[in-house]
């Protein structure tokens, strides 16, 4: 099976939760590492690992970075990453998939359910020091799906005087991932 790399400097974790009862509050992690075992003709038998470090969450606000850095939220102090490891992959059409897998956050692991979209693969140049070293083959995926924030223990919130709360419980997740395939024998 092919092993493929998720390159950090393309492939994004976003997220958005309900603020105020009003709008929703979006932001993302960059640092997003993993590898892949995927063959677009055998998609069942793919495997994912992937790794984001926690603390580095960025919705635009420093304060609010820090306050979903701190133990009311992702408590990155103790629990630095977050994870995501496959154990099945259902077909839902040609280019489509369920991946279930285990997500860890706060050190609490819970089965989720992506929903997966394979965009296929190109052959694309490859930059380092000003000098072309390609090519080399890439693949998009666009993962979603959404968690209740209570499941992994990010409970902190705050009654609204006039009802309702600071932050709602679901959290809408996408992922952008671009891979490279690593070469046969690496």
């Amino acid at each position: 099976m092919a092993r493929w790399v998720f390159e950090p400097g393309h492939t994004a974790a976003e997220f958005s939760a309900r603020h105020m009862m009003v709008t929703n509050v979006r932001g993302h992690f960059k640092n997003v590492h993993g590898v892949l075992e995927f063959d677009p003709k055998n998609p069942r038998s793919s495997r994912v690992e992937v790794t984001i470090q926690a603390g580095g969450i960025w919705t635009g606000e420093n304060d609010r970075d820090a306050h979903l850095q701190s133990s009311d939220f992702l408590d990155t102090e103790s629990h630095g990453v977050i994870t995501f490891r496959s154990t099945k992959v259902d077909l839902v059409g040609d280019h489509d998939y369920r991946v279930r897998g285990n997500l860890t956050i706060r050190g609490i692991t819970r089965e989720t359910v992506l929903n997966v979209r394979y965009l296929g693969q190109w052959q694309t140049p490859w930059w380092e020091g000003g000098v072309d070293k390609g090519p080399k083959t890439r693949a998009g995926f666009v993962a979603t799906t959404a968690i209740n924030r209570q499941d992994f223990g990010v409970s902190w919130n705050a009654e609204l005087e006039s009802g309702g709360v600071v932050v709602g419980d679901l959290v809408e997740i996408t992922i952008d991932a671009e891979a490279i395939l690593e070469p046969q024998g690496a």
